[in-house]
C-alpha cells in the first residue's frame, strides 16, 4: 500500500562544515575589500603609483619565495648528508629552521595584487608573527587530531591504509629475508598466482 509519500533514491546530502560555508563568503568580502581600497588610494595619489606599488609587491614576493625554496633546498640537502653521515646534529638544525612555509605564503601573498594581501604578507614575513601563527595553527592541529578517533596522523595514516573507503582488500604475500638470521638454505620456489 502507498501511502502518497514520496522517497528519494538519492542518499541526504551531508551537512556542509563551518569552513565550506563562509570560505567563499570571505573570499568574496576580500576580493570587494581590496578592489575598494586599490580604488581609493588609487583616485588619492594615482593610478601609475598603485600599479608600481602592485609591480614591486608582485617582485618582492617572487624574491622570498625564490629564497625561501632555497632555504628549504639547503635545508633538505644538509639533513640528508647528515642522515648518510650518521650524524644527528644537522637535522636537528634543519628541523630549528621550519619557517619555510610561512615565508612562501608569505611570499604568495605579497605575489597577489592588492594592497590587503601586501600588508598581510610583509608581516608574516616578521619572526614574531611567524613564531605566532606557527604556534597557534600547531595547536590546532593537535586539538584537531584529539578529536580524532585515531589519536595521532600517523595513527590516522595507518588507519587510512588498512580501511579502504570502498570496502576492498588487497591480497598479498609478505616476503622476509631470512639471510640476516643465519638460515644459508634458499627459499622453496613459490607456485605463480592465479586470479
Amino acid at each position: 500500500m502507498t501511502t502518497g509519500a514520496s522517497t528519494s533514491s538519492y542518499p541526504a546530502r551531508p551537512r556542509r562544515s563551518r569552513l565550506g560555508t563562509f570560505l567563499p563568503l570571505g573570499i568574496a568580502a576580500w576580493l570587494v575589500l581590496e578592489i575598494w581600497l586599490l580604488t581609493l588610494v588609487a583616485g588619492t595619489v594615482g593610478g601609475i603609483t598603485v600599479f608600481l606599488l602592485l609591480v614591486a609587491g608582485f617582485v618582492l614576493g617572487s624574491v622570498v619565495i625564490k629564497r625561501a625554496g632555497r632555504r628549504a633546498f639547503r635545508n633538505l640537502t644538509e639533513s640528508l648528508q647528515a642522515r648518510s653521515a650518521g650524524s644527528e646534529e644537522s637535522g636537528t638544525q634543519a628541523r630549528g629552521e621550519s619557517g619555510n612555509g610561512l615565508t612562501m605564503l608569505a611570499g604568495l601573498l605579497l605575489m597577489l595584487p592588492g594592497l590587503i594581501s601586501d600588508v598581510a604578507g610583509l608581516l608574516l614575513l616578521l619572526p614574531p608573527v611567524q613564531k605566532t601563527v606557527r604556534s597557534s595553527t600547531e595547536r590546532t592541529i593537535d586539538r584537531k587530531l584529539r578529536q580524532t578517533p585515531y589519536g595521532s596522523f600517523g595513527d590516522a595514516f595507518q588507519q587510512a591504509r588498512i580501511h579502504r573507503p570502498d570496502g576492498k582488500i588487497v591480497q598479498g604475500e609478505v616476503i622476509r629475508d631470512d639471510t640476516q638470521g643465519g638460515n644459508d638454505a634458499s627459499p622453496e620456489p613459490r607456485p605463480p598466482l592465479t586470479r
